[in-house]
């Protein structure tokens, strides 16, 4: 078992990407194994790293069904809903609350 290539940021060679540059192409890595890594330097902290496919093995994206749009509109609808009063909040609940902003936060009770 052998070790990836590692480039420093901005010198890799043509052929390869990132996840984000071949989802810019249309593309999707289809199961490859990465190819090689970049590293981008950062002071006083660890680099940043970013792993690089091969765009010649990358194969396209593949497409929204109907179905595919049904179904990730159920999730988001579903991610509205507060577990505690159980209304739709009109925006997603913030999962460092776990509920509604009203739920979460209760205004003092008049005295």
């Amino acid at each position: 078992m052998g070790t990836i290539p590692v480039y420093r940021w901005r010198l890799a060679p043509e052929g390869l990407a990132t996840f984000r540059q071949l989802r810019a192409l249309g593309l999707r890595p289809g199961g490859q194994d990465v190819a090689a890594q970049l590293e981008r330097p950062r002071r006083r902290r660890e680099p940043l790293i970013a792993f690089l496919y091969r765009v010649d093995l990358a194969r396209p994206v593949r497409p929204m069904t109907p179905a595919r749009w049904a179904a990730l509109e159920r999730a988001n609808a579903a991610r509205r809903v507060c577990p505690e009063c159980g209304r739709d909040a009109g925006y997603r609940i913030p999962t460092s609350l776990g509920m509604c902003t009203p739920c979460a936060y209760p205004t003092a009770s008049a005295a």
